[in-house]
């Protein structure tokens, strides 16, 4: 240092400083030569006090240069220096750490280079070394510093990614409470809350302990606690004392002891200028809220409050759209007699697009019903208001005791004059619940699928027409009627097509999965509704909705006395006849005769055989014990047709016509009776055996 200087009395004025040596000591740096040649090594007094050694124990060495060197550093730093001698390089700079007399570590950084001769034999090395606490120490807070902004940055993408998923406000609790949400949002605990009134309405809890929040689910927003004091000041409060926060909170004190957090973030939800609710995020072991992790609580905050207002938004349009949908739908099912009805309806969850499927259950004259199923083309408030219309005309036309075809003519027609184009798939059927006998009709629709008594399944083959609306657009209002029998103990199932349908794969594999969940399914018609509910409520949530509708008709077993089995076999259905024998044959072992079995079994065959060749569509089947005046079976086939059989007799070489001659030859009685549209040939075996007559 140069020594200070005086210009007469005053106090000393220091000269400026020359000397590199002194520069270098001011800076925390030293220098230092090393004569490889002899090994020795000298230190300048800086480079002696950043080494941290007294000239009295400095030897001159390399070695006792090192003598507070950390071990490992100092083995490392002789690596280095040697591979530099060993390879002809010129420089190398390396960081070690010297352990201070004090008991602290610095962090120290050497840069040298070396001399060598004319053929390049390295003579010595001369360089600098320099305390580099304080660099590292920046770098260190630097490194730090990009960690957290990293960290914060991660948090809001990932906080983003979940919520921007979220459509309802449930799913937006679902985004914050579920399976690695607390991580998500770098915290350890979490409540939200919704404005509702002059309430806070307490949504969601996550984290260890916070359940006893749940006490006070809803509080009053008068400022009491600190979240609704949040809210209505519109100013975030970051707390890293609750228990001081107690003091100011009165009513937050009653749970301090229960609650296993040391510091809260308390944030308004503002979307839009308004305060639509309140979120706190909870930590332990945080004793301070840097000015970033302030920010990043204001941008969760903003995040979060973004999202609620748009499920907020959400769930009020579909209230409004359910709401509708709803009000078009008839508010309850008629009761019948000798039958259940059960229906079923699953609303598409897309806010204000909605559908326009629908079902009705129409109570007609003489015991009769008429059931319904369509779908408005269209997924929006519209379409649900045609289909109430649609449905309201469809039920006046039935009213009026119009034939099925007549009414979907006249549906078509109302539809065609409605400002709108917009057409409409239906399905309708007019069900005798005495007889059995159903009427259907089909406009572009998908027709019914029945479940025998037997536990089969079918689809009958119903004919159809064009979509109403399109009917009469085209001049086209045709709809055939197709008849079809319900025995007692068969259902029926009516259904939309966002019932079978699903992307990606074809209606003929939704009509499979829907017939095998309903043979498998329960036999009472409100168990059944709920049981293909359950069974495909994942297909029906493909985004369609969904119209169900199964009509029992009540089983007819008889009594005790006088059992009975009804069985419907399709014209089309070779199986039919042979599980029809099947079931004859179990049933007359059940009522203890079976010694009747052949030839039940035979003359069953043959008026079956009958019915379906000779008529256009299929038979009933029904077999019964009349126990009076003596117990003998009667067995009934029952087609539609009027033609009466009647008894031939064939020649020798004939291959048909002996149908009848059978049954006479087997049964004690036999006859033919008119019923309804068609008639019913029944035969007739005494348990005892007994005379044979012709009825």
């Amino acid at each position: 240092m140069a020594a200070a200087e005086r210009d007469g009395p005053g106090p000393a004025r220091r000269t400026p400083v020359t000397d590199a040596g002194e520069r270098l000591a001011l800076n925390g740096m030293g220098s230092f030569e090393w004569d490889l040649g002899s090994g020795t090594v000298a230190l300048d007094s800086a480079a002696m006090a950043v080494f941290d050694l007294e000239p009295e124990e400095y030897d001159g060495t390399a070695e006792g240069a090192a003598l507070r060197v950390r071990p490992e550093d100092a083995a490392r730093l002789r690596e280095t220096i040697a591979r530099v001698l060993a390879e002809g390089g010129e420089t190398f700079g390396a960081y070690f750490t010297v352990h201070r007399r004090e008991g602290r570590d610095q962090w120290t950084h050497t840069t040298g280079r070396v001399v060598r001769d004319a053929e390049g034999q390295a003579l010595h090395i001369a360089g600098i070394v320099r305390d580099a606490a304080a660099e590292l120490a920046h770098a260190t807070l630097l490194r730090k510093l990009e960690a957290a902004r990293a960290q914060q940055t991660t948090i809001v993408q990932r906080t983003t990614e979940a919520l921007s998923r979220a459509v309802t406000v449930d799913d937006v609790t679902a985004a914050l409470t579920g399976a690695g949400a607390l991580e998500r949002l770098g915290a350890d605990g979490l409540a939200l809350g919704l404005v509702e009134g002059g309430t806070m309405k307490i949504i969601a809890l996550s984290g260890e302990s916070l359940e006893v929040l749940s006490e006070r689910r809803f509080t009053r927003m008068d400022g009491s606690l600190p979240l609704s004091h949040a809210v209505l000041t519109r100013q975030a409060r970051f707390v890293t004392s609750l228990t001081e926060l107690g003091g100011e909170f009165p009513l937050l004190a009653d749970y301090l002891g229960r609650i296993r957090f040391d510091a809260a973030a308390y944030l308004p939800l503002i979307a839009q200028a308004k305060a639509i609710g309140g979120l706190v995020l909870f930590y332990r072991r945080r004793e301070e809220f840097s000015p970033e992790e302030r920010n990043l609580c204001l941008g969760l905050a903003g995040i979060v409050a973004q999202s609620l207002q748009r499920a907020l938004l959400f769930d009020q349009e579909r209230e409004f759209a359910t709401g509708l949908q709803a009000a078009m739908l008839p508010r309850r099912i008629p009761e019948i007699s000798g039958g259940e009805i059960a229906v079923r309806y699953h609303a598409a969850w897309s806010g204000r697009e909605v559908g326009g499927d629908w079902y009705d259950v129409i109570a007609l004259p003489r015991n009769r019903v008429g059931i319904v199923v369509g779908d408005v083309q269209g997924h929006d408030t519209h379409a649900a208001a045609i289909m109430g219309q649609l449905r309201i005309a469809l039920r006046a036309y039935a009213g009026e005791g119009h034939p099925p075809s007549t009414v979907l003519a006249r549906a078509s027609r109302f539809l065609a004059e409605l400002d709108t184009e917009r057409f409409a798939t239906c399905m309708y059927a007019q069900v005798d619940l005495e007889t059995g006998g159903v009427r259907a009709v089909r406009a572009g629709h998908l027709g019914p699928l029945i479940r025998h008594t037997d536990g089969r399944t079918g689809w009958p083959n119903v004919r159809g027409g064009l979509p109403l609306g399109l009917a009469s657009a085209f001049e086209q209002e045709e709809f055939p009627e197709t008849q079809l029998d319900l025995v007692p103990g068969e259902t029926l199932v009516l259904c939309t097509d966002g019932l079978v349908e699903e992307p990606g794969t074809t209606i003929t594999a939704g009509m499979d999965a829907l017939a095998h969940a309903v043979r498998s399914g329960p036999q009472g018609a409100g168990a059944l509704a709920d049981h293909l509910s359950d069974r495909l409520w994942e297909r029906w949530g493909s985004g369609d909705d969904v119209a169900l509708l199964v009509l029992r008709r009540a089983p007819d077993p008889g009594t005790h006395r006088a059992p009975r089995i009804h069985q419907y076999i399709h014209q089309a259905d070779p199986e039919g006849l042979s599980e029809a024998r099947y079931a004859l044959r179990q049933a007359l072992r059940d009522w203890g005769v079976p010694e009747l079995a052949d030839d039940v079994e035979v003359a069953a065959g043959e008026l079956l055989v009958n019915a379906l060749l000779h008529t256009d569509g299929g038979a009933v089947l029904t077999m019964e014990v009349l126990p009076e005046p003596v117990r003998r079976i009667r067995l009934w086939v029952k087609d539609r047709s009027s033609v009466w059989p009647r008894r031939r007799s064939p020649g020798e070489a004939a291959t048909t016509g002996r149908g009848l001659l059978l049954v006479d030859a087997l049964a004690t009685h036999w006859g033919v009776e008119s019923r309804g549209d068609g008639k019913a040939v029944w035969c007739e075996f005494d348990v005892g055996g007994g005379p044979r007559s012709t009825g």
